[in-house]
Order: C-alpha cells, then sequence, then structure tokens
C-alpha cells in the first residue's frame, strides 16, 4: 500500500505543477468597449440543423451586438424540426440577418463543414466569424474580438466559450470534460510560431477571410469532424499568425441538457480529437482516473488497512491537492465548489464515453452526430 500511495502521491502533484504552469500562458481576452481605429465588415456563419431549442437565443445575442458593420448568415442544414420557420420569422425584424436553405448534403461532406462552406459563399465580409447556433453573446463580444485581431494583426482568433450548466449530469461530467480539453491545450506551444501544436474551438473561429481562402476553408477539412481543430491546424500549417484564448466574458454557452446528449456528443468526437490512437486514448482514461477518483480510494485503503499515521496522512494530503484542483476548476467555470464531489462519478462517465468512442471509430467505422451517420 505504501508504493501505491507513493505514486498516487507522485501523480497527482506532477498534474497539479504541469496544470498551473499551462495556465500562466492562457491568454484571457477581456470585454471592449472603446473605439477602434476601423471597423472592417464582419460576416457571422451560424450552422443550423435541427436548432429550434436554442437558436433564437443565439441570433438574437448576435444580431444587438454594438458593432456597426456585420451580417448574420445562418445555413439550415435540412433542419426537419421548427429551425427554419424560427430563423424566417425574425428576418423582417433584422435586415442584417441571411438566411440560407441549405443544399442537400453533398457526397463526401460532413454536415457542419458543408453548412459553413454555403456560409462563405454569402459572406461579404473580410472577416469571417465561424460559430454554432447555441452560444449567447454580449453585445460587445465582436468589438471586443475584433480589437484583438487588430492589435495583434492576427489572422485567426479562437476563444473557449464560458459555460453553462443546468442537470446534474451536467454538473458532474461536462466540467471533467472541459478540464480534460483544457489540460490538453498547451496553450504556450498554441500561441506560439515556432511549434506545430494548434487548437480550434468551433464556438468561436474568427478568420481573416484572405486568411481563411488561403488554407482552403472548409474545403479543406470537409471530411473532418473535428474541423476545428483542422482548420487551425491547417492554419498554422500555412504560417498564419492565430491566438487561442479564453473568452469567457465574450459569450456563453450550454452545450448538452441530459446525459443521452452529453454522451452522443462528446462521443462522437473525443476519440478523433486524440488523433484515433488507442494508446493515448487509454493513457488518457488510466490518467483522469488515477488523479480524480484513486485519490478516494487510495485514503480509505489506508484507513481500512491501518497503515499507519504517515502514509494515511501523505494520501490525505494527495486527496486534498485533488480537491483543490477541482475547486479552482469550478471557480473558472462559475460552478458551486461543492460539485467537486460529482467529479469522480463524472471522470467514470467521461471514461466510458471515451471507450464508447473509440469502439464506435475502429469496430463499427462510423460516427453520428445530428441524425447522420458518417463512416471513417
Amino acid at each position: 500500500m505504501a508504493l501505491i500511495t507513493s505514486a498516487q502521491f507522485f501523480l497527482i502533484v506532477f498534474v497539479v505543477i504541469y496544470l498551473s504552469f499551462n495556465m500562466i500562458y492562457l491568454v484571457r481576452v477581456e470585454s471592449d468597449f472603446g473605439e477602434l481605429p476601423s471597423y472592417p465588415f464582419i460576416s457571422v456563419c451560424v450552422p443550423a440543423r435541427n436548432e429550434e431549442r436554442g437558436v433564437r437565443a443565439c441570433l438574437e445575442s448576435l444580431l444587438n451586438q454594438d458593432y456597426p458593420e456585420y451580417e448574420v448568415i445562418v445555413v439550415d442544414d435540412n433542419s426537419t424540426d421548427g429551425t427554419t420557420e424560427l430563423v424566417c420569422s425574425m428576418k423582417e425584424q433584422y435586415p442584417n440577418l441571411v438566411f440560407v436553405s441549405g443544399e442537400r448534403l453533398a457526397a463526401e461532406w460532413l454536415g457542419k463543414p458543408y453548412a459553413l462552406y454555403q456560409a462563405h459563399k454569402k459572406a461579404r465580409g473580410e472577416y469571417l466569424l465561424f460559430t454554432d447556433a447555441d452560444p449567447v453573446y454580449q453585445p460587445h463580444a465582436l468589438r471586443s474580438a475584433m480589437r484583438v485581431m487588430m492589435e495583434k494583426d492576427l489572422d485567426l482568433l479562437t476563444l473557449m466559450p464560458a459555460a453553462k450548466f443546468g442537470s446534474f449530469w451536467e454538473r458532474a461530467v461536462q466540467p471533467v470534460i472541459f478540464g480534460f480539453i483544457a489540460a490538453l491545450t498547451r496553450f504556450r506551444k498554441v500561441n506560439s510560431a515556432r511549434y506545430g501544436s494548434a487548437v480550434g474551438f468551433g464556438a468561436f473561429l474568427l478568420f481573416k477571410k484572405e486568411s481563411y481562402q488561403r488554407i482552403g476553408g472548409h474545403f479543406s477539412v470537409r471530411a473532418e469532424v473535428v474541423e476545428d481543430v483542422m482548420l487551425a491546424r491547417n492554419a498554422k500549417r500555412s504560417g498564419l499568425t492565430m491566438l487561442a484564448a479564453d473568452g469567457k466574458s465574450l459569450f456563453s454557452i450550454r452545450m448538452y441538457y441530459s446525459l443521452k446528449e452529453i454522451w452522443v456528443g462528446w462521443r462522437k468526437n473525443i476519440f478523433l480529437a486524440l488523433k484515433g490512437s488507442i494508446l493515448k486514448t487509454c493513457y488518457y482514461i488510466f490518467m483522469m482516473l488515477c488523479f480524480v477518483l484513486t485519490p478516494y480510494l487510495v485514503v480509505i485503503s489506508n484507513f481500512l488497512e491501518g497503515t499507519g499515521w504517515i502514509w494515511t496522512g501523505v494520501s490525505i494530503v494527495g486527496l486534498m491537492m485533488t480537491l483543490v484542483a477541482g475547486m479552482v476548476l469550478c471557480h473558472q467555470l462559475d460552478l458551486d465548489k461543492r460539485s467537486v464531489f460529482l467529479f469522480p462519478l463524472g471522470v467514470l462517465v467521461m471514461s466510458a464515453i471515451m471507450i464508447n468512442s473509440m469502439v464506435q471509430v475502429i469496430f463499427l467505422g462510423q460516427t453520428e452526430w445530428r441524425g447522420r451517420i458518417y463512416e471513417q
């Protein structure tokens, strides 16, 4: 038990040090209400497939920006709910809302890239913002983002949103997955031209139009489930300047509402985001379990086996470090700190989703999203 306790403790120390250093390099985009030197025209491109639940709030937040020159292009991706009618009902009130009835999905394309490809063809802007149909934006979001783009002379700005949680399963599982993504994103390398590492967040990808076209746009990622990451990698490989940053002050998102939505939503891409590597997937499952779940088990085992106050104390210190790291995550996500005690359950569910995602891609050769099945 002493050996297990020691190994557990040193793993926790290693992870905490890594996370602390990684977060030092996270750039935070703050709200900006000042005047810009100029206001380039922006085309906001929104793909919408069966988004009846959240698309109105998203579009109203986008259509009420304190930015003078922009349009919002919504491409309906063959929705079967009331998305089309809802969006069209807003056109009279908002003259800068452009509705596009999406074409039938073309061969060798996935739905979201194809919808955004069609949006790009309609876009008039010097800058293109690719977003989803469920984020809710602060009125100053476009102004603030453009300030960063212009001051840093960026080709691409991609932002992480603030997360909103409702149900029990959202509070248990989603923070663990968000923490996992943040931990894997090495911000120092992602935001340095010296390294090839890149990441893109599909909820917010703001491109210079000419830079987007230079890398082949969404045509170059037409068959990619993680098209946001691949667009960022293409940009980095082409020598474009990019910044991945924290945009919580600009917009927020509630991604999924139930355990089923969480499961299906992350299953589609989590294994592919790990480059389809069985070894990586198993390694990260092991590390997550060891950091979040097993500290509780080691403490209990030390008590039950009566290993003495030294090893019991070491295991308790390790558990406390894990809890503090979890509480910091709760603070970052504006979540009740008591939710940290749900994370062991969350990491078990996340591990199961990762295994299911791996099995679906490797053994079934497919992934599923929005009622469509794509061969992989």
